[in-house]
């Protein structure tokens, strides 16, 4: 029996890991693979304390972080994957592909994945020329005619970040924007910024990088081609929660809610961080920070409480 199971082994996962093990709570650790979403980033430069790192690389920082604390108080458990997390009248049994585990406690930080973009040269372009951070790789774009793909909040909160240092950018989506009023207008006001709703992108074009998208007019039908030299996809976010749709209440993005102060949910002796939350901002250095406060909850839950 651990005291705690810790679900993932991105930035949430491994912060919480480290804080596990100098707290001196016996814990076990599963992922399937270290560095979350970031893992695909050829340059991050907001990840504090370093001016830029790939995403392979931060994923080996992580996990090397967690592996020179971890000794005899964190198990570690790579590779596998987790396919159930239930109730038990001493805690909770975590099932995996490989084994089962039992803890008194549990923290979810197992994050979410991109919806990704899938037209004709979506996948032969990924990570040249199509990216699905801003906040990871947008300085890279620096000068550049740079397109958004998605018409919610996301879509237009990437676009304000690119127009600190795009030289232009346009946001196109499918059907009429769904971002909220004032967050629309706001964008639009800057003059590098361009709109255009009941458009479909249906084609990225390109040599080794990309260098033009290819939309429709959802209206006339009419097919118009773009420069572009990188496109942002901003269409929604899958968090990884499947395993616990039985056991927590999700709400309709199969997010995990959360009490933003103490990152407890409803469920007594479950806590959750980072991205598969319901938590309005999702970046690296926040899903860390969450962790640590979760941390901090769990080890008064078990030892002041």
């Amino acid at each position: 029996m651990y005291d705690l199971a810790i679900l993932g082994g991105g930035p949430a996962g491994v912060s919480a890991g480290v804080y596990a093990s100098r707290k001196q709570l016996k814990t076990v650790l599963i992922t399937k693979e270290w560095g979350g979403q970031s893992n695909v980033s050829e340059g991050i430069e907001n990840w504090i304390g370093t001016v830029k790192i790939s995403g392979p690389e931060l994923a080996k920082i992580l996990k090397d972080h967690l592996l020179a604390y971890s000794g005899e108080i964190v198990d570690v458990k790579e590779n596998e994957t987790i396919q159930n997390v239930s109730k038990t009248d001493n805690g909770f049994l975590v099932k995996t592909d490989k084994g089962e585990y039992e803890a008194k406690t549990v923290l979810i930080a197992t994050g979410s994945q991109r919806r990704k973009l899938t037209i004709p040269g979506a996948e032969e372009f990924e990570n040249k020329g199509i990216t699905y951070c801003a906040s990871c790789d947008g300085p890279i774009f620096s000068g550049q005619d740079v397109v958004v793909i998605g018409g919610g909040n996301a879509g237009f909160e990437t676009a304000a970040q690119l127009l600190a240092y795009a030289k232009s950018v346009t946001l196109m989506t499918h059907g009429p924007f769904r971002a909220d009023p004032v967050t629309v207008k706001k964008v639009m006001s800057n003059p590098k910024m361009k709109a255009l709703e009941y458009a479909t992108p249906i084609e990225i074009k390109g040599d080794k990088f990309v260098s033009s998208i290819v939309y429709q007019d959802d209206n006339s039908k009419i097919t118009t081609e773009m420069p572009a030299g990188g496109v942002f996809v901003e269409i929604g976010l899958i968090p990884a929660t499947e395993f616990v749709k039985d056991l927590l209440p999700l709400n309709k993005y199969g997010q995990i809610v959360i009490d933003p102060k103490t990152q407890k949910t409803s469920i007594s002796g479950v806590w959750a961080a980072g991205d598969s939350t319901d938590s309005v901002y999702h970046q690296n250095n926040i899903a860390a920070g969450d962790a640590v406060r979760a941390l901090e909850d769990i080890y008064v839950d078990l030892h002041a409480k």
